[in-house]
């Protein structure tokens, strides 16, 4: 895999991504010897969270305006300025102006809980149009809940994956009662399509956070924050077993790339068209929050 290419929701067009360590990643998941560090160090709790602390240091504000200009950032969305941040961590979870993520308003609409990069998969098959072929998601290892991995057997998996250059906060994608969120360790293994193409297993090896949207039109959606490599923390920020409405903040990871899985029950809700063949062909779809990724039936 030489680079990652996705496709740019709003003009259709095939783009490929800026991935900050890109050469870096290759070789970790990619080169023998790089593997041996990636089991031995890299994907080890304590890696990440000392990168994390970092990240938390007043210091890391310096790495602020190369990061914007590199990654061509807009800062024009944020509430405050590049000078106005404490640290790069400080930065990193920075909070958008309103009127920059819309949410569809629609009744039966569902909306993406996340900016960044999608793929859709209804009844849970067919991963071999973007992942090495002959694996399978697990969700008795994902959710370590037998009585769970029931209830979506047979349902949609959608995966909103965040790079190191999206946005970090994670929103609600319908209006419901929201549980609490249960925590399930795990290690650190990077999450961009250079790791988890042909290592599918990423997403129930890492550290994860699930709870339940309680909905009336879209049935019971679980949602799961998974954190990665270089991922300081997943932070909640709700009151479980409340009210929420659709686009609601619901948290934020810290530094580094981290995804966002979706399981959505049997019949309940139907993706959009656009992001269901996107994947079929093998590529990823950019999606921002409050944006409509699908419908209740």
């Amino acid at each position: 895999m030489d680079y990652i290419e996705y496709i740019d929701r709003k003009s259709g067009e095939l783009r490929k991504e800026i991935v900050p360590g890109e050469q870096w990643l290759k070789w970790l998941y990619h080169n023998p010897l790089g593997k041996l560090a990636l089991h031995a160090v890299v994907k080890r709790k304590f890696v990440s969270d000392c990168y994390g602390k970092q990240m938390d240091n007043p210091s890391s504000k310096e790495k602020i305006p190369g990061f914007v200009k590199d990654l061509n950032i807009d800062m024009d969305e944020a509430i405050r300025p590049v000078e106005d941040f404490n640290s790069f961590n400080d930065f990193f979870i920075r909070e958008l102006k309103p009127k920059a993520r819309p949410v569809d308003e629609a009744p039966d609409s569902i909306v993406s809980p996340a900016d960044g990069k999608m793929l859709a998969f209804e009844g849970i098959r067919g991963l071999d149009s973007f992942f090495v072929k002959g694996q399978q998601f697990s969700l008795d290892k994902f959710l370590q809940n037998s009585v769970l991995s029931r209830k979506y057997e047979y349902g949609t998996l959608l995966i909103i994956r965040l790079a190191p250059v999206d946005y970090h906060r994670f929103h609600f994608p319908a209006d419901g009662k929201i549980s609490a969120s249960s925590l399930i360790n795990g290690n650190y293994f990077s999450v961009s399509p250079y790791a988890v193409k042909n290592m599918l297993s990423v997403y129930w090896e890492n550290k994860r956070e699930c709870s339940t949207l309680k909905t009336n039109d879209a049935g019971d959606i679980l949602l799961c924050e998974v954190g990665a490599t270089m991922v300081g923390a997943i932070e909640q920020n709700y009151t479980p077993d409340s009210d929420v409405k659709k686009g609601q903040e619901k948290g934020w990871f810290k530094f580094g790339g981290s995804t966002v899985i979706m399981l959505l029950e049997k019949d309940k809700v139907q993706i959009d068209a656009d992001i269901l063949k996107n994947t079929a062909n093998g590529y990823e779809t950019s999606v921002k929050i409050g944006e409509r990724i699908a419908i209740a039936k």
